[in-house]
């Protein structure tokens, strides 16, 4: 099963998509009782403790159906491993101690696999080829390209890639022989289309033209007669995304919002060219592709900060149900290529998500012990999603974590957490930085501010050329909603974000410098005319988009230094902390080292952590704890308030402090 996805603008997104089967159910913020239980303490563990959990992701059947390929850091970094079906020890397939491996599918007839890793944290993936001896191929050989997996054709005999190795703007598609690893190219990117699939028998490629982050039509590149139509021809702002191709060649699934507010499931006919809806909810469709055979339909659908997978039956669209499903979230569903098993992961978002495997009609089982046996369940927070009025009444929602001490009697500092994009989402899932914070003791607000994705296309436009003013209003505006539980130190308000939110963290302090206590900016773009000038180049395909959406730099650098933190520097005047890796291609290391020195001028508290081996986004487990280890002590000392503990089980590992050490960070969906 694969699920075509469009590409338009991840330019500054640094969230994951996860799926849900059953939910805790959403609540107002207003009015929130005072439930904590009086007599329960739970145990504060490290962040240490909390990177021992495993993390893993992605399910691939090998050709015989007796193992699964997943990623995992079990090792510290992000490395490929086999798990036996029947259950087992994971059998490591790479070892990698630098570069983050992130393994994509076997082979369909062999034990082969095919993975991608850069360099760093570049982000110019390279496709590579392991046999079951462990020789090692690059099928993308290069200094300067990036290359992507498209997709493997419906015969096996091949499969499909883009590297922008002809342009550096573009992506041309090739076809790689499975036998062999021979390399032909079959498309030309001359357009500067984005790549979303290809058919599986191989004539056809979805494209994807874009025009701003909202609008965006569907192109099919017939590859026989070489010819291009544009299938979603509109007019105004429609979003228009592939999902897959149907195995028997006749149609193409995608997604679009076309009359309607949240996006829904339609088929374009690949013979008459005629379109009908296939799947609608009251919320956006986030995607949906096809079982191998074409017997069963996964669809994900948004609901509410949580795409929830659902597995339909491709004829009737019943639901199919399996008994004894985990409680929590669902997310990367894989049906094996003959729809005998299928692979998923669960979590209620308290504890990491683990793999399960089924028979179709039976019950799972847990094939994964990502918890660490140290840590227990119960010290954890289920998060819950709430909502509240912003300052022009608008209802904003966001994801709610209340540490289990936090009460009337024992209020508690918090954070309001803002997601990448800025069209990304705040989603109901694990993460081991926030249930850190949780567990220290800090209430989260993790915020969907207007221009999140996921509530319709209304909300998702909003903060369109607004950024930093209209978006910045509903997350100082969340400070009243988190006032109004009962629980938190109105006095010990701070606010914490990562890429476009390391962004909203530097606009908060400089554009409303009075509404947070402490600020916590991780790789956020200071200076949006450089980060907007200096986009990598094969960035092309959604340029425009992002310049419509943002503002183009040579004719709106006006507005944009206006938004800009780093003009705006001199009304820092709560303590500051940023985290970069030297090589993100994204948000450049020089608009943190230059934030950090503004800040520091005004001589407040300044905390300034560089990763030389990373990109954008912290991929290694030691460095990761680092990071968070310094944020939990820098939060206690100038949030909470305490007196610095060398000897502090949270911040026990050093973290790296440096001034103004030169280089580069980033930002979009």
């Amino acid at each position: 099963m694969s699920i075509i996805r469009s590409s338009v603008c991840p330019v500054l997104a640094m969230f994951v998509a996860a799926c849900s089967v059953e939910q805790p159910k959403p609540q107002s913020a207003a009015g929130e009782a005072d439930k904590a239980d009086k007599t329960f303490k739970p145990t504060q563990y490290s962040v240490a403790d909390f990177y021992a959990n495993k993390g893993f992701f992605g399910a691939s059947f090998s050709p015989d159906r007796q193992k699964i390929l997943v990623g995992s850091n079990t090792s510290g970094i992000w490395n490929a491993y086999a798990v036996p079906v029947s259950g087992g020890d994971l059998e490591p397939l790479t070892k990698s101690t630098t570069n983050s491996i992130f393994p994509i599918s076997y082979f369909p007839a062999d034990a082969r696999i095919l993975y991608s890793s850069d360099q760093g944290g570049n982000e110019l993936s390279h496709l590579y080829v392991r046999t079951p001896e462990g020789a090692v191929t690059d099928i993308t050989p290069g200094t300067k390209l990036s290359a992507r997996f498209v997709g493997w054709a419906g015969d096996d005999k091949s499969f499909f890639i883009a590297t922008n190795e002809r342009d550096p703007r573009f992506f041309d598609v090739y076809e790689v022989k499975t036998d062999g690893l021979a390399k032909k190219l079959v498309y030309k990117n001359t357009d500067g289309y984005n790549l979303a699939g290809v058919s599986r028998d191989k004539r056809y490629l979805a494209l994807v033209k874009s025009y701003t982050t909202s609008d965006q039509d569907i192109v099919l590149q017939d590859l026989q007669k070489n010819t291009a139509t544009n299938i979603t021809k509109h007019t105004g702002s429609v979003n228009n995304s592939p999902a897959d191709f149907s195995p028997d060649g006749t149609k193409l699934l995608f997604v679009s919002d076309s009359g309607r507010e949240f996006a829904s499931l339609r088929a374009y006919d690949l013979i008459d060219g005629s379109k009908k809806p296939v799947y609608e909810q009251k919320w956006d469709i986030a995607g949906a592709g096809y079982s191998k055979s074409g017997k069963y339909l996964i669809v994900g659908v948004n609901e509410d900060s949580k795409v929830a997978a659902r597995v339909l039956d491709a004829k009737t669209l019943e639901p199919v149900t399996l008994p004894d499903m985990p409680t929590g979230l669902v997310r990367g569903v894989e049906v094996a290529p003959n729809d005998s098993l299928i692979a998923f992961y669960s979590s209620d978002g308290s504890v990491p998500p683990e793999l399960y495997v089924a028979a179709i009609g039976a019950a799972p089982r847990r094939l994964t012990n990502a918890l660490d046996p140290k840590m227990k369940r119960e010290d954890l927070v289920v998060p819950t999603v709430v909502r509240f009025k912003s300052y022009d009444s608008l209802e904003v929602p966001g994801v709610l974590y209340k540490p289990h001490q936090a009460s009337s009697e024992a209020k508690a500092p918090a954070l309001v957490m803002v997601h990448g994009g800025p069209g990304g989402q705040a989603q109901v899932g694990y993460s081991e930085d926030t249930q850190a914070l949780v567990n220290r003791g800090y209430v989260v607000f993790d915020i969907n501010n207007r221009g999140s994705s996921g509530y319709g296309k209304t909300f998702f436009q909003m903060d369109d050329r607004k950024h930093g003013e209209a978006d910045l209003g509903d997350v100082v505006a969340a400070k009243r909603m988190l006032a109004g539980l009962g629980y938190v130190d109105t006095t010990k308000i701070g606010i914490i974000g990562g890429s476009y939110g390391g962004y909203m963290t530097l606009a908060a302090l400089t554009l409303q410098p009075d509404a947070f206590k402490v600020g916590v900016d991780l790789f956020g773009p200071a200076n949006w005319v450089r980060t907007l000038t200096n986009v990598p180049p094969y960035w092309e395909s959604f340029r425009e988009a992002l310049y419509k959406e943002m503002g183009d730099p040579k004719t709106d650098s006006a507005r944009l230094r206006r938004i800009s933190p780093l003009f705006n520097a001199d009304k820092i005047r709560v303590p500051l902390m940023v985290l970069q890796g030297a090589n993100d291609p994204r948000v450049l290391k020089v608009e943190s080292d230059e934030i950090v020195a503004a800040a520091k001028k005004n001589g407040v508290p300044v905390e300034y952590v560089v990763f030389p081996d990373e990109g954008h986004g912290f991929v290694k487990k030691e460095n990761e704890i680092r990071g968070y280890s310094g944020i939990l002590a820098f939060l206690d000392q100038h949030l909470k308030g305490e007196k610095p503990l060398a000897a502090d089980s949270a911040a026990s590992i050093a973290v790296p402090v440096t001034g103004t050490d030169s280089a580069k960070s980033g930002a979009k969906r």
